[in-house]
């Protein structure tokens, strides 16, 4: 599967984003010490933006604070768009000459739609600040309608039994998560629900929704299959990507229907479509392809899958990407990557490369690393 080392690679490159889980105490820390006057402008923009001291929670916590739906989520984005923004006004670097495509984790996208042009960083963050004080809202009432405790897991397997795996839990959860509106998880009771949230690679997936019916979904597969995936709780305060979080769908969809809050563009719209570059979505796993199509898909990602596997092995296998880049606080998606297309390096595959910038001594030679693949695929054109 992926490349063929007997054919040339062609062009392409991906700006790859992280989701909620990779938010660590201190994470402006290095940047604000190698690039302290860029770095202080920007924090101070951010913080503007949310209407309070959002650099004082990722600095100094405490932890309990920052993991907290509300914080993470703007953190996360917030972090994400500083250090490109480091790289546009540091190295004069422009994600539209870089890159080919964007793409980013589940809250990854939005830093994504921002690089590639689709929403300003403003409206952006304003988006996520609100899409994470639904969603946090949308946790609580859960618990107080319905009680028990929501969260996700992560389903790991050995990869010749994902596609059984996938269509079993289908089978007993009644739905299915493919980008189609027509089966869309908006039209199902929250609390009936356990949803597949992430398809991440070809031996991992996450289930979100009640944890007890997550329990029992898992012991019933088990038995269905014959087989004994490992079921890991990851540190999520809520059930992403579920029907649970359907008021932040509506929200989500409201705010992209509306006009931008972003000093100057007022009386615009939000959304600007097309964007400089194409954007994957996790839902369809395919670029957005009209104005409709993207608030209807970037609404609908609140409830829906992460088709993050499907997205790369469509930027893999039918673009032909072989240069990926991820940027943000953590390197899940650089290692989902990865553990999809193979650790590609320039001695390996020509023109090929999987790197992050995740601090700023990354910075030197993922610049370096692009500059000469670039080259090589220059001689080969």
């Amino acid at each position: 599967m992926g490349f063929d080392p007997g054919k040339a690679p062609e062009d392409g490159h991906l700006l790859s984003s992280s989701g909620q889980g990779v938010q660590r105490v201190g994470m402006f820390t290095p940047w604000i010490e190698a690039f302290p006057s860029t770095a202080t402008e920007i924090i101070q923009e951010i913080d503007h933006c949310v209407g309070y001291k959002l650099s004082d929670v990722i600095q100094s916590g405490p932890s309990k604070d920052l993991t907290k739906t509300t914080n993470a989520q703007p953190a996360i984005m917030a972090t994400s768009i500083l250090i490109l923004r480091v790289l546009e006004r540091e190295f004069g670097f422009k994600v539209s000459e870089q890159f080919d495509f964007t793409l980013g984790h589940s809250l990854g996208e939005f830093a994504a739609l921002v690089s590639g042009g689709y929403l300003t960083f403003e409206d952006s963050l304003y988006l996520v600040q609100k899409r994470a004080e639904v969603m946090s809202e949308a946790t609580k009432r859960a618990v107080q309608e319905y009680g028990g405790e929501y969260g996700m897991v992560a389903i790991i397997t050995e990869p010749e039994y994902l596609s059984r795996l996938i269509k079993t839990i289908q089978d007993f959860v009644g739905h299915s998560s493919a980008g189609n509106k027509g089966e869309s998880s908006m039209d199902v009771a929250p609390i009936d629900q356990v949803l597949i949230a992430n398809i991440n690679s070809r031996n991992q997936i996450v289930l979100s929704g009640n944890i007890d019916k997550i329990k029992t979904l898992v012991a019933h597969v088990r038995q269905f299959l014959g087989h004994d995936p490992r079921a890991v709780r990851l540190h999520s305060d809520s059930p992403f990507h579920s029907p649970i979080m359907q008021p932040a769908a509506g929200v989500v969809r409201k705010l992209l229907c509306g006009k931008s809050r972003t000093p100057g563009r007022e009386n615009e719209n939000m959304v600007t479509f097309p964007g400089n570059i194409p954007c994957v979505s996790n839902v369809s796993a395919r670029p957005f392809r009209t104005a409709d199509e993207f608030k209807d898909l970037v609404s609908r990602s609140c409830v829906e899958t992460v088709r993050w596997w499907d997205s790369l092995r469509y930027l893999d296998q039918e673009e032909k990407v072989r240069r990926w880049v991820g940027i943000g606080p953590g390197k899940v998606g650089r290692n989902l990557v990865g553990k999809e297309v193979g650790m590609r390096g320039k001695d390996l595959v020509k023109g090929g490369g999987v790197w992050a910038i995740t601090d700023p001594s990354e910075i030197e030679e993922v610049l370096r690393g692009l500059d000469e693949t670039k080259d090589i695929q220059d001689e080969e054109d």
